[in-house]
């Protein structure tokens, strides 16, 4: 019978599966939270047909201002359309062009940022642009786009997407600048292996989990932009039920029947806070270290 010497560890008996996900959900609690909420927005929209709503653009004036009740769970508006069907067909709006941002952003972003940090010519010159861009207040950049073109879902997604762009490329020229003095990347240079390479095999890699987490706050940061953006009327036109129109055309109606802004409002701050709880608790699993420091 062979005898193990006491100097050698044994390996550690695997986990059930079932405490591997209690002991991850204690030690990422916010994860779960965070990604709970979202699916839950996530899946309103998606199903927004078949929670019980009706025509959101739908017009009843005889049923205007109607508190909310058994059968108007949001109340109506001020033309007698009904808000808890606007309120859930708002959901669509919100997410499609904060999810749409924050890829159009973390894309652009990462290709502009990854040059620059790895070419110092480049870096010179695109750095410039994008300090330049950053002075001015994003919500300022996309209301100027949105005075230039008309009115559109589309439009108001490349607004926002100019101006988080150079936010990200800061983010990922700062990691590149780091990676590009380590060693193996010195390493590969000295091996004479080609630059687009270097970036795919050593460098891209490593930019993508800070990466991820900022592309959540990217999406809570456009909800919020578009929410004011329509709020103001430089947004989606008023005819698309956005979280941002339906407040916008409550306001003027506030003492009377706040409850057309209060609902779209909660629906707002929910998702953010969804999305925001979701960026922190990677931020925590990607980095470990900094779940220690905190």
């Amino acid at each position: 019978m062979a005898v193990v010497p006491s100097d050698i560890a044994l390996p550690a008996p695997a986990l059930p599966r079932e405490r591997r996900v209690r002991r991850y959900i204690r030690r990422h609690p916010t994860i779960i939270f965070g990604g709970t909420l979202l699916l839950a927005m996530i899946a309103m929209a998606v199903f927004a047909p078949w929670l019980g709503t009706s025509d959101p653009q739908a017009l009843s004036p005889i049923k205007r201002l109607r508190w909310p009740s058994e059968i108007y769970w949001f109340g109506t508006d001020m033309l007698g359309r009904d808000v808890y069907s606007r309120t859930v067909y708002g959901a669509r709006v919100s997410l499609i062009v904060g999810i749409s941002v924050a890829l159009f952003s973390t894309g652009l972003g990462l290709l502009i940022g990854v040059v620059a940090g790895f070419t110092r010519w480049v870096d010179t010159i695109v750095m410039r642009i994008m300090d330049g861009l950053m002075s001015i207040p994003a919500v300022l950049i996309a209301i100027a786009l949105m005075a230039l073109t008309r009115a559109s879902m589309e439009n108001v997604i490349f607004a926002i997407t100019v101006a988080e762009v150079p936010r990200v490329t800061r983010l990922v020229r700062g990691v590149v600048l780091t990676l590009r003095e380590q060693p193996y990347v010195e390493a590969a240079i000295a091996s004479g292996t080609g630059f687009l390479r270097i970036l795919w095999r050593h460098i891209v890699p490593n930019t993508l989990p800070p990466l991820l987490v900022q592309g959540t706050f990217i999406t809570a940061s456009a909800m919020i932009t578009e929410a004011i953006l329509s709020f103001i009327g430089a947004g989606t036109p008023p005819n698309i039920p956005s979280w941002g129109n339906i407040m916008a055309e409550g306001r003027s109606l506030f003492q009377v029947a706040y409850y057309i802004v209060l609902f779209p409002g909660i629906m707002l701050s929910v998702t953010v806070l969804a999305i925001n709880l979701l960026g922190d608790g990677l931020r925590d699993a990607l980095d470990p270290r900094l779940a220690r420091r905190l």
